[in-house]
């Protein structure tokens, strides 16, 4: 028996939007539900069809709100990576002036871990020669690194891919700088997961690095990354919510999550918007205590020394 697909107001949740048929157990149809908004259900394709004109303005506005719950809600903690693994603390920003990278065990250690070990090592003579993390033998050359960054991306190692596309777009470890590679790589690791992996690939669509310029790509890029916990990306998006679409609610909404994650320039922007009287004190002030909050939970004596020691004074 065909079904008449007359609309009705919804007034149950468990009716056919368009036609009011009950749906449940006994004798009521099973009902699916809008997989877009998840508001309303359906008896069939027919009556989802002839209800698309009047659902389709709630079913866009819904969905864009469960983005934005999603966007919003998710990502406030660093990222896995972003921890030393061995003092656990999370390392300072930006990562790659306070940490090492060890290709043996695709660890990023932080500087005061690192000391501690040299100086350890240097007490019972054997010099810095061993991995902190793993014990592993450092890598002797470039080309022994390479070979074990390329062993771990055979076992599809999310990270070490990402790394592999950041050696082949800077041009390191003896490969020759190819961007079309880099971003291969960089695809492949952020569908295996890497929120880094998303970063890299929202800068180069962003800037037009290597493919052509697509601003709106590469925001998606630093959604991704930011619902992950990447805090440069969190950044990245209030930049480009104020910049390019002169959304200042949302970007501040960022800034503030970036800030109190410790990156210091989201707090200084949300600052210089506090200035122009486009966010609040209240805004403001949340956004420095959590900054200095999240500066407290980076610091230790161990990573103190580091800034000021011999051994780190190539990072500047």
């Amino acid at each position: 028996m065909a079904t008449s697909c007359v609309p009705v107001a919804a007034s149950a949740t468990d009716v056919c939007a368009n036609c009011g048929q009950e749906g449940g157990d006994g004798d009521g149809v099973k009902l699916k539900k809008c997989t877009a908004c998840l508001l309303v259900k359906y008896c069939g394709v027919d009556c989802q069809k002839a209800h698309r004109k009047q659902h389709k303005k709630l079913c866009k506005q819904r969905v864009a709100e469960l983005k934005d719950e999603r966007l919003y809600g998710q990502g406030h903690e660093r990222l896995e990576g972003d921890f030393c693994p061995i003092c656990t603390m999370p390392v300072q920003l930006p990562t790659e002036k306070h940490s090492s990278f060890n290709t043996c065990c695709i660890k990023m250690v932080c500087n005061g871990c690192a000391l501690s070990a040299a100086l350890s090592a240097m007490k019972v003579g054997i010099g810095s020669i061993l991995c902190e993390f793993c014990r592993t033998p450092r890598a002797k050359n470039d080309a022994e690194s390479l070979a074990r960054i390329q062993a771990r991306v055979g076992k599809k190692d999310p990270e070490a891919i990402r790394f592999l596309g950041d050696q082949y777009m800077g041009g390191e470890l003896g490969l020759e700088k190819d961007a079309a590679r880099a971003i291969e790589l960089w695809t492949e690791a952020a569908e295996l997961g890497s929120a880094d992996a998303c970063f890299q690939l929202g800068v180069v669509h962003s800037c037009g690095d290597g493919v052509e310029q697509d601003v709106e790509r590469g925001a998606r890029f630093y959604e991704k990354a930011a619902m992950l916990g990447h805090v440069r990306a969190r950044h990245n998006l209030g930049s480009y919510e104020f910049n390019q679409r002169g959304d200042c609610d949302r970007a501040v909404r960022h800034l503030l999550i970036s800030s109190k994650m410790g990156d210091e320039d989201s707090l200084r922007e949300i600052k210089e918007l506090f200035k122009k009287g486009l966010a609040t004190k209240s805004q403001y002030a949340g956004a420095l205590n959590g900054y200095r909050d999240a500066l407290e939970e980076m610091k230790s004596p161990e990573r103190e020394e580091a800034k000021v020691h011999p051994f780190f004074n190539r990072f500047g």
